[in-house]
């Protein structure tokens, strides 16, 4: 019963978090939203309202009229018809980027070029070499680039990280991650399924499989040994399965599905977004480790013993209702202000997680998504 109070106290109080009044010696940090994006009332909006540090600002859509209706659903005090609007806007700090994979480049580069910090929506680009390139641009101006792993900033991953590192299992041996939704949860006409937008379930929640696979085995993978793709056009994976090898013979596999066809097309799936760890002396099964403030579980066993661990706060930083996006939040602000963060995802983790994205393109030769076509000025 007590889960269950939790459950639902935690869910509540997410999708209504208590309002922080603003520190009376901190600057607040203005975001401009691209793009009236449907993830950014998860991903920013909300988890903002309890951030005492932060406000959403302004939001740009290319039409003005559907920003403005975004701007009044959501409390956004200005309005822009284009994102260069936006970005020149002298009192924006930071610029958070949902838009399509496609344009996260382009856009990216445009914000950092302006000055501003930016919070990146995952994957960071189409290719390993635009994600390298933003990260050095942030870089030579002194400013914040974040690619929006959010998951990787909640307790309940580290405490799965601090049991594989703290030898108690022994050595990774393999690990399964997987990401999959139902039919019919994404429409045929959604941006997931454009090539020229960086299309493709390995790119969208195979960007998280991968990064999970990296981080909880510790390491990269070598060599790409198989790829399966079931495809919604001959360009488009709409299901990837890869299996990779890594360093000290270690073994992954990763799932990733944009929509699992329903059993008998009556039946539909439920989603898996589970990871599991085996070890030399038992085994770790982290069940839902995408979004683990609505629940999860991390079952521990060891021979015929287990034991299951819950963690929705660190000990001296967040709340049980606390999402992914505002621990998140909490390590970009500090970041930004120069504080110490309890949680990263470096220049050097974006860039190899788009590498691994690529080599399983290359593998199977479906191919890499396209590169931008924007090219910066030489002045940037």
């Amino acid at each position: 019963m007590s889960s269950i109070i939790g459950f639902v106290s935690r869910v509540r109080t997410t999708f209504n978090p208590p309002e922080a009044k603003p520190l009376p010696n901190s600057k607040p940090l203005k975001f401009g939203v691209l793009g009236a994006a449907a993830i950014a009332p998860d991903a920013l909006i909300n988890p903002v309202k309890s951030h005492p540090e932060a406000v959403v600002f302004a939001v740009a859509a290319r039409d003005k009229e559907r920003a403005g209706a975004f701007a009044k659903k959501h409390g956004i005090a200005k309005v822009f018809g284009s994102y260069q609007e936006l970005i020149d806007d002298p009192e924006i700090d930071a610029i958070y980027n949902p838009l399509p994979n496609g344009l996260h480049y382009e856009w990216t580069m445009k914000a950092l070029a302006a000055g501003k910090h930016v919070l990146l929506e995952k994957p960071a680009a189409n290719t390993a070499e635009e994600t390298r390139k933003m990260f050095e641009l942030a870089e030579t101006k002194g400013l914040v680039l974040l690619e929006a792993f959010h998951y990787r900033f909640h307790p309940a991953v580290h405490r799965v990280k601090a049991i594989i590192e703290s030898g108690e299992l022994g050595a990774v041996q393999r690990t399964t991650t997987s990401l999959t939704l139902p039919g019919g949860y994404m429409k045929a006409n959604d941006i997931r399924f454009n090539y020229s937008l960086g299309g493709g379930a390995l790119m969208d929640m195979g960007c998280y499989t991968i990064n999970s696979m990296r981080y909880f085995a510790g390491v990269d993978p070598t060599e790409v040994l198989s790829v399966k793709h079931d495809l919604s056009n001959p360009q488009v994976d709409r299901k990837t399965v890869a299996k990779f090898a890594l360093p000290g013979s270690i073994t992954s596999t990763i799932v990733c599905d944009l929509g699992v066809p329903w059993k008998f097309k009556l039946i539909p799936s439920m989603p898996d977004l589970n990871a599991t760890i085996k070890c030399e002396k038992g085994d770790i099964k982290f069940m839902n480790y995408v979004m683990p403030t609505a629940y999860h579980s991390i079952t521990v066993t060891t021979g015929s013993k287990s034991r299951v661990e819950k963690a929705y706060t660190f000990p001296d930083l967040g709340e049980p209702w606390w999402t992914t996006y505002r621990y998140q939040l909490e390590a970009f602000v500090n970041r930004v202000k120069g504080r110490p963060t309890h949680a990263w995802v470096t220049k050097e983790d974006s860039i190899k997680n788009m590498e691994a994205i690529e080599s399983v393109y290359a593998k199977s030769g479906l191919g890499s998504r396209p590169k931008s076509e924007y090219v910066p000025s030489s002045s940037v």
